[in-house]
């Protein structure tokens, strides 16, 4: 609810925090999320601001300046140099092998299913679309090798996110040990090389996993993702779709579904739900969806 400020009061200036070296004003906030919500369908809720200004404070150091204006001055002024570095910014990028690993049980039946279905040895389609620093992706690859029992697939994984940084460690597919200290052994040995000497402590994965995998930007809010004639037996679009409100929600949806092929299924994030959107997808399990039938149709 709006309020009216009484005229007789007096004008304060609000203070940076004693650890801050610069002033981040509440419109700098205001600011920052109409531009992260116009360029990437983000909603920051107010507790967020502190990490706003841990996030960007690094870009006004790298770029000189002084004040937070002035960097979003120059956000809006030359989106074509520094747009790309304020979304890096402030996606959040959470992320780990098998999370939720329901899915990926469903997903090992549903590629056997649909190669049997197809009869043919044209690779299945499989869309990572929120694949940040790549443990998804490559989860998705350990899966499809361990249903086939081989480590070339009949798949194709396309992995894509808006941030540009995070792709760059998918695709080099080099983490620290710890990142995958939760997989069993076996799965270790067969799909990743443990690092000697300088590169001690991390793991690469294997050459054939990454084979399977195509890292490339995209952002969600384009009205044209550029895969036209393409149809997905699986898409993994899983808690990102969180930090969109319901209308962008069903935007995006609207641009995915006519994506998915013959029983194809989008896999969502374990508390994303898409009730709003029920004449594009219905579910078939556990935060899984399959393309709405037809108006009319039986």
């Amino acid at each position: 609810m709006a309020t009216i400020a009484r005229t007789a009061a007096p004008t304060t200036v609000e203070r940076p925090h004693a650890d801050r070296a610069f002033v981040f004003e509440e419109r700098d906030f205001r600011r920052v999320c109409r531009l992260i919500r116009e360029h990437a369908g983000i909603q920051l809720s107010p507790h967020k601001r502190d990490m706003v200004y841990g996030r960007l404070v690094r870009r006004l150091r790298a770029l000189s300046l002084e004040q937070f204006s002035d960097y979003l001055d120059l956000v809006e002024r030359e989106p074509d140099r520094e747009v790309q570095a304020f979304v890096n910014a402030l996606t959040t990028n959470l992320t780990s092998f098998f999370r939720e690993d329901y899915h990926f049980t469903a997903l090992a039946g549903q590629l056997r299913e649909a190669h049997a279905r197809q009869g043919s040895n044209a690779p299945l389609l499989i869309w990572c679309a929120a694949a940040s620093t790549g443990e998804e992706p490559y989860s998705l690859a350990i899966t499809a090798c361990e249903a086939f029992d081989t480590p070339t697939p009949p798949v194709r994984i396309l992995a894509t996110d808006i941030d540009t940084q995070v792709l760059q460690t998918g695709l080099r597919g080099v983490y620290p040990v710890d990142r995958v200290s939760g997989l069993d052994a076996q799965r270790k040995r067969r799909f990743f090389q443990r690092g000697t000497g300088p590169n001690a402590g991390h793991c690469r994965v294997r050459p054939e996993l990454q084979a399977l995998i195509d890292f490339r930007q995209l952002n969600l809010l384009d009205e044209d993702y550029g895969m036209a004639g393409q149809r997905f037996t699986a898409i993994f679009c899983r808690n990102v779709m969180i930090y969109f409100d319901k209308a962008t929600q069903y935007q995006v949806l609207r641009r995915i579904v006519p994506l998915l092929g013959t029983d194809g299924r989008l896999y969502a994030g374990h508390s994303e739900s898409f009730h709003h959107a029920a004449d594009l997808v219905a579910n078939c399990g556990r935060t899984v969806y399959r393309a709405a039938a037809p108006k009319g149709a039986r």
